[in-house]
């Protein structure tokens, strides 16, 4: 059972989704604008929200950045756009997963699952810290630093690190981190994983051309380095 904060304005999806995921053994909390949902987040802490990116008070991009820059609850988008550019953004903004309308019930439920079980998953199975040369990572505390200052990073942005810093040394394939961090395989979204791991260069201040953390390795993957 999990808290849902279901980010939504129109009556009929609220209705139909707070049904189907109280059926399943969900509390939802349905709110129908992106400032209450801002409001309640910073009061309260859900385990998982769904947002709307059609809401009448803000858009549902901004408000996703403004519920990262106070949270890491896991967020699921449900969105009508399907531009790999507008997906692209969302990520960056700070989405862990989204839903394409219209969708089903059983769908929405399974990314739920898959959200919830990877979320919970690697809180469980977390070491204490991870150092990496200058780089410090606490997956408890979902914090990481770089020669002691800390790194803004998004949810998906932080687990790609922790993932690769937990095995440094080794190649990572693309497809992995997508199996393993985004507990899913898209056909065609490997791009999604470069996305990523151009942000995280930019982030720990580097480039592809020359890297101290991050090395491709073409054609395979990427690899965590310890530069010391």
């Amino acid at each position: 059972m999990a808290l849902i904060m279901l980010v939504e304005d129109d009556r009929n999806i609220t209705l139909a989704l707070t049904r189907a995921l109280t059926d399943a053994g969900h509390v939802v909390r349905p709110v129908g604008q992106a400032g209450e949902a801002l409001k309640i987040l910073t009061a309260e802490r859900p385990d998982l929200i769904i947002l709307d990116l059609g809401l009448p008070d803000i858009d549902g991009t901004d408000a996703l950045r403004m519920m990262r820059s106070v949270s890491d609850v896991p967020v699921i988008v449900a969105t009508a756009r399907r531009a790999e550019a507008d997906i692209i953004t969302l990520l960056g903004a700070g989405a862990d997963d989204y839903v394409t309308k219209p969708f089903s019930s059983g769908h929405i439920l399974a990314r739920i699952a898959a959200v919830l079980r990877r979320t919970r998953t690697a809180a469980e199975t977390a070491p204490n810290v991870i150092t990496v040369g200058e780089l410090t990572i606490s997956p408890r505390q979902r914090k990481a630093t770089l020669h002691g200052e800390p790194l803004q990073l998004t949810r998906r942005e932080f687990d790609v690190l922790t993932y690769l810093a937990e095995r440094v040394g080794q190649v990572v394939s693309r497809r992995e981190l997508l199996t393993e961090v985004w507990n899913q395989v898209r056909i065609g979204e490997e791009q999604t994983i470069d996305v990523h791991i151009s942000w995280l260069r930019r982030k720990l201040g580097e480039t592809a051309a020359a890297p101290r953390f991050l090395h491709t390795v073409r054609g395979v993957g990427v690899m965590m380095v310890d530069p010391r």
